[in-house]
């Protein structure tokens, strides 16, 4: 029996798809999944006053805040790869983004944009499971929360001894095993339109995850330009380069979705190889000269094709 389970979360909404015996109570799944993501929230959700995080923002400086087990994780990955990625990737821009008007209402001003002394001002302690600000800053971590909650949706049904399923958030897909007649399974690669979701192609999918990072889905209008949610540690501002999105395919979402910001931000030059060097698989699509160009990093290999249109029907 095929099912297929969602639900709210993160401003958009779970999916589930699996195969199951006929006549299986999916009621106990279901609410599983979506008390999963719901401690996600409970512990990372900026638009939650009373969140882990949001309580960790609030914290006076120099004060050990002891984290949870989940929270820990997120963010001990999160500087891992800011470190791997030389600061392409900080989860340390809560007031860059929030000045900006992508995060939720507070007290954040331009002023906050670029921090001086950001990279060095949050101290982990792994073994006491604590943290602690040196500066003032705050936390985001909207670039590697999603796939987070992602890896809990595969966890959740790993528990329900599901041996093969398509489990995702907005487009941040993770996939155990293959469908029933042996097949991978398909996840959809977007055009990089605005305003509109196309379909550009196809990646198959086994035991493997993979997240998007673009600047077509989310944005700000700023006299008359349109600026990405993305956003360059080096300036705390909206990113501003040619590519229109990475996807990172890795071995959990949370990395895929951290790499594929990672990448984005470390533009069309470097970003590949970036990718190469730290032996990930990568889609770029670059926006050049009217169309997209596409350069993939596969098996330590970085292929690049020519300018192709966007669109259907539309002139390179």
């Amino acid at each position: 029996m095929r099912a297929t389970l969602s639900g709210p979360t993160m401003g958009s909404r779970f999916t589930a798809l699996f195969y199951t015996e006929p006549g299986r109570d999916l009621e106990p799944i279901r609410q599983a999944l979506a008390e999963a993501v719901e401690r996600v929230e409970q512990q990372m959700s900026l638009w939650r006053p009373d969140s882990e995080l949001s309580r960790l923002n609030a914290a006076p400086l120099d004060t050990w805040l002891p984290l949870s087990p989940a929270l820990l994780r997120v963010v001990d990955a999160g500087l891992n790869v800011g470190l791997l990625s030389a600061g392409a990737f900080d989860i340390s821009l809560g007031a860059p983004v929030q000045a900006w008007g992508f995060g939720p209402p507070g007290t954040a001003t331009a002023g906050a944009l670029a921090h001086p002394h950001r990279r060095g001002a949050l101290e982990l302690d792994r073994a006491g499971s604590r943290l602690r600000k040196h500066h003032p800053l705050a936390l985001d971590l909207n670039g590697i929360a999603k796939g987070h909650g992602v890896d809990r949706l595969a966890e959740t049904l790993d528990g329900f001894g599901i041996p093969a399923y398509l489990v995702g958030i907005d487009g941040e897909m993770r996939a155990r095993g293959c469908k029933p007649d042996g097949q991978p399974w398909a996840v959809a690669l977007e055009q990089p339109l605005h305003g509109r979701r196309e379909v550009r192609g196809v990646v198959e999918l086994q035991d493997a995850a993979i997240a998007t990072s673009g600047d077509y889905r989310h944005w700000v209008e700023q006299d008359g330009e349109r600026l990405a949610h993305t956003f360059d540690p080096a300036t705390g501002a909206p990113l501003r380069n040619p590519l229109a999105s990475v996807s990172v395919i890795a071995a959990s979402c949370m990395l895929a979705d951290a790499w594929a910001t990672a990448l984005m931000v470390s533009g069309p030059e470097h970003g590949p190889k970036l990718a190469q060097a730290r032996g990930l698989e990568a889609i770029f699509l670059i926006r050049e000269g009217g169309g997209v160009r596409e350069v993939t990093v596969f098996e330590g290999r970085i292929e690049a094709g020519d300018a192709a249109p966007s669109e259907p029907g539309t002139a390179s």
